[in-house]
């Protein structure tokens, strides 16, 4: 499938001021995707945030994002970021925070997400020092168990996020296939990044066939074509995001979350364009 490489700024800011001034209902079905449930993972526009949370999340609506992926509530109690994002169109199914969390205040972090309406709650990625051995992967997946328990009574899905090094080969294993077969499948589900999987090598679509239902929700990430191989907009780069959604029945994805760790132009602008192509993908 054909992508457009980009959209100018002045058509972005455009189309963002024009949806900005319909009711939020007309803007949601003037720029609703094939895919439902289409959302932003909070990291991309992280500098925005920091300047200005109330602005940038406005801007994400007006690009077309109903959902969006969160780390925190933004100084506000989880009930008040639950309102705040409701009168913007927005919701936040998803939270993704530390291990460090999860041993010292998880019951508290599970009571706040369930609170502020989150469903998926996880660990968004492990420090150098969390997984020097198979040891160490072998203790973390009896920590997301016993997280995924607590996650369980409450009504919510734990979930572990992926980078690459999972899928490097430790002392003769791979500690992704140990996580895979050394937790619950029914309590610990994975968020695919498929760009760090496909970097390490991987096949997402062999993946979601080897591993049935486990996948409720995925990192939408491109891949620039280039030998550095770095990151780019949905649809601008390398991947078949087309064939990888093909397979979503059978992984069990629910959530789509467009991400772009680096943008090499502004991360608005970025988001957008990827939004745009992630419209044209056939659900």
């Amino acid at each position: 499938m054909a992508f457009p490489r980009t959209i100018s700024r002045s058509e972005f800011l455009k189309t963002s001021a024009l949806a900005l001034s319909l009711p939020i209902l007309s803007k949601l079905d003037a720029t609703a995707a094939p895919l439902k449930n289409v959302g932003l993972q909070l990291y991309t526009v992280r500098n925005e945030m920091e300047k200005d949370v109330e602005g940038t999340l406005k801007k994400v609506a007006a690009i077309g994002y109903t959902e969006i992926e969160i780390g925190g509530y933004y100084g506000k109690s989880p009930k008040e970021f639950k309102a705040f994002l409701s009168g913007m169109g927005l919701s936040a199914p998803s939270l993704l925070t530390m291990t460090s969390t999860m041993k010292t205040d998880w019951q508290k972090t599970v009571d706040q997400a369930a609170e502020a309406g989150q469903s998926l709650i996880g660990c968004a990625y492990l420090a150098p020092n969390e997984r020097k051995t198979i040891d160490d992967y072998k203790k973390l997946n009896e920590l997301f168990n016993r997280s995924a328990e607590v996650c369980q009574k409450a009504g919510l899905q734990f979930i572990y996020h992926n980078h690459d090094f999972e899928f490097q080969p430790l002392d003769g294993q791979v500690p992704y296939d140990l996580l895979l077969k050394g937790t619950d499948p029914k309590l610990v589900k994975l968020e695919l990044d498929i760009y760090w999987s496909t970097k390490a090598g991987q096949d997402p679509v062999a993946l979601f066939k080897q591993n049935p239902g486990r996948f409720p929700i995925v990192h939408l990430k491109d891949m620039e074509k280039t030998a550095e191989r770095s990151f780019a907009p949905v649809g601008t780069g390398s991947i078949d995001f087309q064939r990888i959604l093909d397979a979503r029945k059978i992984a069990g994805i629910k959530h789509y979350y467009v991400e772009q760790d680096i943008c090499k132009v502004p991360p608005l602008e970025a988001i957008a364009i990827s939004f745009q192509n992630v419209k044209k993908l056939n659900a």
